[in-house]
């Protein structure tokens, strides 16, 4: 119980101490907290869809065509996990800061640092992993029988996936959802350099408030944060305990 409780119960009671702390919860900045919500949440929600179709059509085409180029590509996606958050940020700034260089009138630069696709690129390089590795799992529990079943009654390729890998796929998704749900609305590093004006994140704010030494506001972040994270860890706690 002492991780637990020097980890998570103290931190977050001293949290709840500075939320309340002051001239009370009224002079907090509840409009801009509802729209800090909504960017994580729309950030989150998107890379999340994105990265877990990618990962259905990894594991999908690792499924059905084993090869060598099938392996490789996955093997290489799922070394995205362990990149950190700002050396993903530097490897994508540094070809689009040539590409911007050599054509100036291509607008790269623009396209990738004054909207969300440089952010959203990159949360997907370092996330579908996330999405690929519950996928994968999933995938394990289905017996190599069902598909030979499958092609002997006329189904094979997409419809295979749609009819016969889908409907058991289904919990793994929603589990991969929800953890690049997650991991998306907690990075700093890669939101804090990429995104655009006016759209911070719950994260962000979280740091920023906190380092200007504004504990009380910053705890109101923090504590949405540690909230969110908490639903993967049930939602797989319910999932182990009915195995």
């Amino acid at each position: 119980m002492l991780p637990v409780l020097c980890g998570f119960v103290l931190p977050v009671l001293f949290m709840f101490r500075a939320l309340l702390q002051g001239d009370g919860m009224l002079d907090l900045p509840w409009s801009r907290f509802m729209q800090w919500s909504i960017n994580s949440l729309s950030l989150g929600g998107v890379t999340a869809l994105l990265a877990v179709g990618a990962a259905l059509l990894l594991a999908a085409q690792a499924r059905l065509h084993p090869n060598w180029l099938t392996r490789q590509v996955t093997g290489v996606v799922s070394l995205g996990y362990a990149v950190p958050g700002a050396v993903i940020v530097v490897g994508l700034l540094l070809p689009v800061g040539w590409v911007q260089a050599t054509w100036p009138q291509s607008g790269v630069g623009f396209w990738l640092t004054a909207t969300v696709l440089g952010l959203v690129w990159a949360y997907l390089v370092r996330f579908v992993a996330v999405a690929l590795q519950s996928v994968q799992s999933g995938y394990a529990r289905v017996p190599a029988s069902l598909d030979d079943s499958a092609r002997m009654l006329g189904t094979s390729g997409f419809s295979l996936v749609r009819r016969v890998h889908w409907p058991l796929l289904k919990k793994p998704v929603a589990t991969a959802t929800l953890l690049v749900l997650v991991d998306v609305m907690k990075e700093l590093p890669a939101t804090l350099v990429l995104r655009p004006f006016n759209t911070d994140t719950l994260a962000v704010m979280a740091y920023q408030l906190a380092r200007d030494e504004r504990l009380g506001e910053a705890a109101l972040p923090s504590l949405a944060l540690v909230l969110v994270g908490l639903l993967p860890v049930i939602l797989l706690s319910r999932t182990l305990r009915r195995h």
